[in-house]
């Protein structure tokens, strides 16, 4: 079968979109001063890679970002690791999020929250920006310094974003966590950035259910002796605040600060906003430092162009402050667009809530995880069929590859009219290096096309790119928002490990992937977690596309048990509600591997397990089952994963069937 009917187009962009997207207005502005002209998207792709200081010059000019001192240059160094980006600029990430927030737009709504705990929460952008300022006063007459972090353990909701823009505007540095997190995976992080100020709930609400953690937080408190100040928020109304000598209520603090502009102070170019971690599932996690500069124009390129959010739009992701969609969201203030923020279960009180929210909102950009989609696919959701979509022209999906049935779905009984936008990259870049542009069309289980500005390529073992076929997906060209650091590694080695050690110079990501003859990818799972049976290296996500289309599968996992010089393939699954694994579907199964995928794919065992363990971002812990049969003594962060008694019943499964070592 040829790529081309493996991978049908489904969306095309109309005239109307190639001409008037910002990405369409982007290229024509481009050739207009002279550059190009750009046969489509592609030409203008090899373009940016190649004339990549021009580029990012341009994009930083288009979309209008501000600083108070210009750059001498784009780039400095282009080492990797080591790039120097706009070497002597001086500038406020906050200051750009908020850059639409005074004259005419000042009165248009720039968060819209919902919860399950609390009435929906309108602001205008006016109105964040003097809360900004409030808190920014409070802190600063707290001691909080430029340089300090100021830590939220906060739902993805209003406050999380004020406390984000308050730090920023000061020059402290923003790092959170979702509150669902146990009081150790949250020290793990926290603990290692030592921040002076804490924005903490006194709990939260999930599924119809009400979680206090006064007593929890009051521990966290306790473990962070570098603290000032706390301030609390009222997550649950009828529950108790966060006590202690430390703490200010939210509404305290916004009285004192009353009046108060936030100060937007200028930056160096690489001077720290955010601390984001890695998934910490074999060891504390790793702190991941990004800088002022970079990670502000390289999401403005994602936003803005490839994208396509502007200030008429209303964008809702959804997203905990756990992961690095929560900051990716976050910077689509910078559009003027609204926000609407969702904190909750996407399932409560029906999987039919977000879709709903989208029509009532008249969201024009709804983000949300392949595995939700997957979900709606499996539940027969009809969107498109019950709700108004005539806003809704773009739905992202990220944490994990989507599935070609997802795609149909989408395009059936999903959002037809929307450009479904595959993006993948990471909390490593906070951002993406493959995913959606309207330029081009969307094709059947393929992201549609490398980002503009990254030079990726599939590198084969020997360190050089594969003319065909799959390999590690690497980028050959510095990206401004890789990090600036990892944080206490002074020398810079650990950073280098973590990306550059694997090919010399070049940052290689971690991901299984192939580019298609028209330019989009596939990516076929995390490259440590590949698969060698018989010495063929094969993708888990190759096998998941065959499974978890099967009816009577609700969840499954893939791992390799080396045994004997080999890799024996095996499969854990979860049956749907009021299914078993029954030798008629261990069969159909297995024809199924052997038919859509290949039969080395095909599993050597297949066991029935309750649940999939997964680390709080949602992603799939294939690496702690494979070392959990493989038999090494290594210990799991059981913090870092949002279900760790899934992985006590496999250990049990598996001992139940002798796959356990002696």
């Amino acid at each position: 079968m040829s790529n081309e009917e493996q991978s049908p187009v489904v969306w095309s962009p109309s005239e109307d979109t190639l001409a008037n997207s910002r990405m369409g207005q982007f290229k024509a502005w481009l050739e207009q001063q002279g550059f190009g002209p750009f046969a489509d998207y592609h030409a203008l792709h090899q373009w940016s890679v190649k004339e990549l200081e021009t580029f990012w010059q341009k994009v930083w000019d288009y979309c209008g970002l501000v600083c108070d001192t210009p750059a001498k240059r784009v780039l400095g160094k282009r080492d990797m690791p080591g790039a120097e980006w706009f070497p002597g600029m001086k500038l406020n990430f906050a200051a750009n999020l908020l850059r639409l927030a005074d004259g005419e737009h000042a009165d248009r709504e720039a968060v819209v929250a919902y919860c399950e705990t609390r009435p929906v929460l309108r602001r205008t952008y006016a109105q964040i920006k003097s809360d900004a300022g409030a808190l920014e006063a409070f802190l600063r007459d707290k001691g909080i310094r430029q340089g300090d972090r100021v830590a939220g353990v906060v739902t993805n909701g209003y406050e999380a974003l004020v406390g984000m823009l308050a730090a920023t505007s000061m020059g402290a540095i923003w790092s959170s966590a979702s509150p669902d997190f146990g009081i150790g995976a949250i020290l793990d992080r926290f603990g290692q950035i030592e921040p002076s100020a804490l924005i903490v709930v006194n709990g939260y609400g999930y599924g119809g259910k009400v979680f206090a953690r006064q007593q929890d937080f009051a521990e966290l408190i306790a473990g962070l002796p570098t603290l000032k100040s706390v301030v609390s928020v009222q997550q649950l109304p009828d529950e108790a605040p966060i006590a202690g000598d430390l703490v200010t209520t939210w509404e305290d603090v916004l009285a004192y600060g009353t009046g108060n502009a936030p100060s937007f102070t200028p930056l160096p170019p690489d001077h720290p906003v955010y601390i984001l971690y890695s998934s910490g599932t074999t060891g504390k996690p790793k702190c991941i430092v990004h800088g002022n500069a970079g990670l502000l124009v390289n999401h403005a390129k994602e936003l803005m162009l490839h994208g396509d959010v502007g200030p008429e739009d209303r964008f809702l992701y959804f997203t905990t402050c756990g992961w690095m969609m929560w900051n990716w969201q976050a910077s689509a203030l910078m559009t003027g667009a609204a926000v609407i923020t969702v904190d909750g279960s996407p399932g409560y009180p029906s999987l039919n809530f977000l879709w709903d929210t989208v029509a009532e909102e008249k969201v024009t950009h709804f983000g949300t995880s392949a595995r939700f989609i997957a979900g709606c696919r499996k539940g027969e959701l009809q969107p498109a069929k019950t709700l108004d979509q005539s806003n809704l022209r773009v739905v992202f999906s990220t944490g994990s590859p989507l599935l070609p049935e997802d795609y149909d779905w989408i395009y059936t009984d999903g959002a037809p009219g929307a450009l479904l936008g595959s993006i993948a990259g990471g909390t490593d870049i906070c951002g993406c290096f493959l995913g959606s542009t309207p330029l081009l069309p969307v094709r059947r289980g393929e992201i549609q096309c490398r980002f503009l500005g990254v030079d990726a390529v599939a590198y084969g073992d020997d360190g050089q790119p594969v003319s065909e076929g799959r390999g590690e997906l690497v980028c050959r060209q510095p990206l401004p928002s890789m990090p600036v650091s990892f944080w206490q590694d002074p020398d810079g080695e650990r950073y280098k490990d973590a990306y550059f050690n694997t090919f010399p110079g070049v940052w290689a990501h971690g991901d299984f992937i192939e580019f298609s003859e028209h330019g989009g990818a596939i990516i076929y799972g995390r490259s440590d977690a590949t698969l060698n049976p018989g010495g063929v290296r094969i993708g888990t996500a190759e096998i998941y596309r065959q499974v978890e289309t099967v009816a009577e599968v609700k969840d499954s996992l893939v791992v390799g048990r080396q045994i004997d010089g080999d890799v024996e393939v095996v499969l854990l699954v979860v049956p749907a509600d009021g299914q078993e694994i029954t030798d008629d579907l261990l069969k159909q199964l297995k024809s199924r591997i052997r038919e859509g995928a290949s039969p080395r794919h095909v599993p050597k065992h297949i066991v029935q397990v309750n649940d999939i363990p997964y680390t709080r971002s949602g992603k799939k812990v294939e690496l702690a089952v494979a070392r959990l049969i493989n038999g090494s003594k290594k210990a799991d962060n059981r913090d870092a994963l949002g279900n760790p008694e899934a992985l006590d019943h496999i250990r049990e499964r598996l001992a139940e069937v002798g796959l356990l070592p002696d």
